[in-house]
């Protein structure tokens, strides 16, 4: 795996000891247990894959590298770079510019833009409309591209799909940037529709097996299929990709529950012809974020603490599956620890912070689950660790903690 050149920053005292023991002990990543750090009064279960991925490490190392590079000269980038809000404030502190935020809404006019201008393509990459745009206006939306190689592999497979005549559906959410930008790739060699989650496949499935009318597809998903959709021809062979950082298991399940009914309408005889196997395009590191939190799953807590920012899909995706069991702080950063009585947290159900009492206790030894989001530094979770120490008496030395674990 290549190594990012990131700022130091980012990079962690703590974290990045703990990664490196466990890369040493599990190289081929098959243990997805925590970590447990022992600190006496408190005890931390740290997943065993969490933060930085590849994609987010090398739109990071891509857009330093041209700030460094181009003193002087207007950087912009299409919108947030990937969904953390210390990157992206550290970002703008550095004269970069958002063109627009994370819903599309234009923040600069395209009209002040010219061609001497920089403008960096974000992690999400972006839609086939944005890059003739930017062409139309002199600049070459290749030359500081941070596209994540795991989304343009979701696109190349998306193109050979289409090469053989099959439909391509998204598991993905529809105003999501990376969503965006495969829709409006997928669309230009096939018929595509967006599904949201498995209830939205099963209403596509009840269409595909005559349960629901064909003239129900186009009221249920209004905006999300590629002009000139015709349900009655473009539902009899399909491919299932993704947005890299949606539930792995979800996009599995959403295959397989079109697979059984295309199985019902032609038959397990000629599924291949009507079916086509796409689970390689799943995002490594999704894959093994997920894992590593079913395997916190595993263990019991008082808590657990997501670190990451309020807006990133795969983050969200940790919190979700951590609240089926714990009480979940799904926190920004160590700053929203406000007390050891109280935290200020966010909310994802009702879309907005909240501050909780009761945080941490003192009585008995304090477990606390901590993972964080795919765009959020090592840096942050360190943070977290040391603010969470700062309140208990008599803890161990991290020095020593991790001299423990390395034994």
């Amino acid at each position: 795996m290549k190594n990012f050149n990131i700022p130091l920053h980012y990079k962690s005292s703590i974290i990045s000891q703990i990664k490196e023991i466990r890369k040493q002990r599990d190289p081929r990543k098959r243990d997805f247990a925590p970590t447990i750090l022992n600190f006496g009064p408190v005890e931390y279960l740290i997943a065993r894959h969490f933060g930085f991925c590849y994609g987010v490490e090398n739109a990071i190392e891509i857009a330093y590298r041209t700030i460094n590079e181009n003193p002087g000269k207007r950087i912009f980038l299409l919108s947030e770079m990937i969904h953390n809000p210390g990157v992206n404030k550290d970002l703008l502190q550095k004269g970069v510019r958002f063109l627009m935020d994370t819903s599309g809404n234009q923040l600069i006019s395209w009209e002040e833009l010219n061609k001497e201008d920089i403008v960096i393509i974000p992690a999400f990459g972006t839609t086939i409309k944005i890059e003739k745009k930017l062409k139309e206006l002199g600049i070459n939306p290749y030359s500081y591209n941070t596209t994540c190689p795991f989304v343009e592999k979701v696109w190349n497979r998306a193109v050979s799909l289409g090469a053989k005549d099959y439909t391509i559906i998204i598991h993905g959410k529809y105003n999501h940037e990376e969503t965006k930008a495969t829709f409006s790739h997928s669309i230009q060699n096939s018929a595509s529709v967006i599904v949201r989650n498995i209830k939205e496949a099963k209403v596509l499935a009840d269409i595909i097996l005559g349960e629901q009318p064909l003239s129900y597809f186009f009221e249920y998903f209004d905006l999300k299929y590629s002009d000139g959709f015709n349900p009655e021809k473009n539902l009899q062979r399909i491919g299932v990709v993704n947005q890299t950082t949606m539930l792995a298991s979800e996009t599995q399940e959403i295959s397989e529950l079109i697979k059984e009914a295309l199985i019902k309408k032609y038959g397990a005889e000629k599924i291949s012809d009507h079916f086509a196997d796409t689970r390689d395009t799943l995002c490594y590191a999704t894959n093994d974020n997920q894992n590593a939190t079913y395997g916190l799953l595993e263990h019991n807590a008082d808590c657990a603490i997501v670190v990451g920012g309020y807006n990133s899909s795969n983050t969200s995706h940790l919190v979700e599956l951590l609240e089926e069991k714990f009480k979940t702080y799904f926190i920004s950063s160590a700053e929203k620890i406000i007390s050891q009585d109280s935290v200020l947290h966010y909310d994802l159900k009702n879309k907005q912070e909240i501050l909780s009492g009761e945080f941490l206790s003192f009585r008995n030894k304090f477990r606390i689950i901590l993972t964080s989001g795919a765009s959020c530094p090592d840096a942050a979770v360190d943070e977290v660790i040391i603010k969470i120490l700062s309140f208990y008496k008599n803890t161990k030395e991290i020095g020593e903690v991790l001299n423990e674990i390395s034994g």
